[in-house]
């Protein structure tokens, strides 16, 4: 598969694609032919995404949270999650593919896993609906919580989607309750709860699977009430200035720590997430385990509590 450049990366492209064609040169004239200006252009190339990547603006970062490479809830319970077993379906209506969840072992502990999935090519797309869930993934996410505190389990949520599936279906079968039930269980549940924005995390879609104990977010990761092209629609009647809107939102990873919207960063290799999904991945793996850790010995009222502070103490800075 050809890799995927963002407009920002040509450069990168440029150089990348001078290798690919050195490489097939050396391969005719002999090995080691070329080895030591491949590899200067690797370094260069190299030396291009870390420059980049350390300067992005609110703009590019909502391009690199979308990027179709970029490791998705099936990459990180693949890798992270152990005995994954998936539990499907709401009981009231059908099942809905844009949430996966289950139980399975996080490093050894017994644990619910759910979170976002939007697919990497056409058919895995529309089977998860681009992570735009329905109401039966709200409430299948509300099932898992419930099995969660049945059973004394703690939670990990990943956090990826453009929001909430606005169809007329949707609608009709309560989309604004469903999604308004699973924020409610997130903030009563008594076991501890970590959500991580691991790619786009949109609107009420997003923090119906969010309103954890510890919310991370990854560097390059966005998280906002709406999308900055339906921002720009609404405030300039212009959806091409969502770069502008963007900007002005304040959606960024860097942002958001500094409002008290996430509570931890969680660094991505250089060139993204997608650049190396591994890395990426057990990055993730060992901040999540570090906050489980940290909340271990907590009763099922200091999780409450402890999460009802978190979320009142949001936008309340300097009005004391």
């Amino acid at each position: 598969m050809a890799a995927h450049y963002l407009d920002f990366e040509r450069p990168i492209a440029d150089l990348e694609s001078k290798i690919e064609e050195l490489s097939k040169l050396s391969e005719t004239a002999g090995p080691g032919a070329f080895d030591l200006e491949i590899q200067a252009l690797r370094d260069r190339a190299q030396a291009l995404r870390k420059e980049a990547y350390a300067n992005l603006d609110a703009w590019q970062k909502t391009m690199v949270a979308r990027h179709p490479e970029r490791p998705h809830l099936r990459d990180y319970v693949a890798g992270l999650i152990d005995e994954f077993v998936e539990l499907r379906g709401d009981r009231k209506f059908a099942d809905d593919q844009a949430i996966v969840g289950g139980l399975g072992r996080f490093r050894g502990q017994p644990v619910v896993v759910m979170g976002h999935e939007k697919g990497h090519d056409t058919t895995t797309r529309l089977k998860h609906n681009f992570g735009m869930a329905r109401p039966e993934g709200y409430r299948k996410a509300v099932r898992l919580m419930d099995m969660a505190e049945r059973f004394s389990l703690p939670v990990i949520t990943f956090v990826d989607t453009a929001g909430a599936y606005p169809g007329l279906g949707a609608e009709e079968r309560g989309q604004a309750e469903a999604i308004a039930r699973s924020t409610e269980r997130c903030l009563t549940l008594g076991t501890p709860m970590v959500a991580t924005i691991v790619g786009e995390g949109g609107s009420g879609g997003a923090i119906a699977l969010a309103g954890a104990n510890r919310v991370l977010i990854l560097e390059h990761s966005i998280y906002s009430v709406i999308s900055p092209e339906g921002a720009a629609s609404i405030l300039w009647r212009d959806g091409a200035r969502a770069k502008d809107a963007a900007t002005q939102m304040r959606i960024t990873a860097q942002d958001l720590i500094k409002l008290g919207i996430v509570d931890r960063i969680v660094d991505e290799p250089a060139g993204g997430a997608h650049s190396n999904t591994e890395v990426a991945i057990r990055a993730v793996g060992d901040a999540v385990e570090e906050e489980l850790k940290a909340m271990a010995h907590m009763s099922a009222e200091q999780l409450r509590k402890q999460r009802a502070d978190r979320f009142y103490a949001i936008g309340r800075a300097g009005l004391q």
